[in-house]
């Protein structure tokens, strides 16, 4: 494979030091290695400046040993995400297997807009969020491409400050109106059980009591879905949007709310086995980042510095 001219390429001596120790020393000290940069536009590290980094260098079987631990660690961790990500899609076959494809419409409901399948639409808070507050508030990057609401970046607001309509509930799904014009469309249906804010760039839609949020969302996050929005959004100065009247005119099957919840209910298992994943990976990761920092600091040893 070959390498342009943003690369440094590291190639080691034979035996002398392990390619895949060197991988996950490089991998371990990134922010260090990042603090070496330099550059106005964008950060560059210098084959003089590569050359000069030190590096904890045990006997060469020993550091194949420890690739050895650290390897086995990653691969039960990659295993673990890839059953995250089958999950992800089993849940868009069950839509497919119980609603059809939406793209050709192989069924005998009735075609409806989403405008007709919903309570209410509503722009976030204009209100800028900070690091501190007593209100989370979730902003585009915490509504994922895949149909995901990610928790782990969470900004704040004031909760007295906090008009009620723009707070987001179990239930009700987030529709990111505003980005760029890949990634615009973003939707994602809010599980939790304690309420938080949203940003401006982000549209709460609220099923109404004939329909469920976990259709809805499952719906926008179909490949037929992502290809109307990106058929539909205008693109200004590199951003795309996509406003709450034209999303309410997409076309939707109108299935049967029975229907609509044994598909919810059949989401929640799959959820549920979902959070016992996520958990076992935290720890994998942590367990992971903690052989990383023995093993570098010389606490995996079972030999002295060559």
């Amino acid at each position: 494979m070959a390498t342009n001219q943003g690369f440094k390429s590291l190639i080691p001596k034979s035996n002398q030091i392990d390619a895949h120790y060197l991988a996950y020393w490089l991998k371990a000290n990134r922010s260090h290695l990042q603090s070496l940069g330099n550059g106005a536009t964008f950060k560059e590290i210098s084959k003089t400046t590569i050359a000069q980094v030190e590096i904890p260098l045990p006997s060469y079987d020993e550091q194949r040993r420890i690739a050895a631990i650290l390897g086995q660690t990653d691969a039960i961790r990659t295993k673990r995400r890839n059953a995250v990500t089958l999950l992800d899609d089993l849940i868009r076959s069950i839509f497919l297997d119980m609603f059809g494809d939406p793209s050709c419409n192989a069924t005998t409901w009735p075609i409806r807009k989403i405008g007709d399948l919903i309570e209410s639409t509503q722009y976030g808070t204009s209100e800028k969020a900070k690091p501190e507050g007593d209100l989370p508030m979730l902003r585009m990057g915490n509504v994922s491409y895949t149909g995901e609401i990610d928790l782990s970046d969470l900004k704040y607001t004031d909760r007295d400050a906090t008009n009620e309509r723009h707070i987001v509930h179990s239930g009700d799904v987030l529709f990111n109106r505003t980005n760029s014009p890949e990634l615009v469309g973003k939707s994602a249906i809010y599980r939790g059980d304690l309420p938080l804010a949203y940003a401006g760039y982000l549209i709460r839609v609220r099923a109404n009591s004939q329909n469920n949020g976990e259709y809805l969302a499952a719906f926008l996050n179909t490949s037929h879905a992502k290809r109307v929005l990106r058929n539909m959004c205008k693109s200004i100065v590199g951003m795309a949007n996509i406003n709450a009247r034209e999303l309410k005119e997409i076309d939707i099957a109108e299935v049967p709310l029975a229907l609509q919840r044994e598909f919810a209910a059949r989401v929640g298992e799959l959820e549920r086995f979902k959070v016992a994943h996520r958990a076992h990976l935290a720890e994998l990761d942590a367990l992971f980042i903690s052989l990383q920092h023995r093993a570098f600091r010389g606490e995996l040893w079972d030999s002295p510095a060559a």
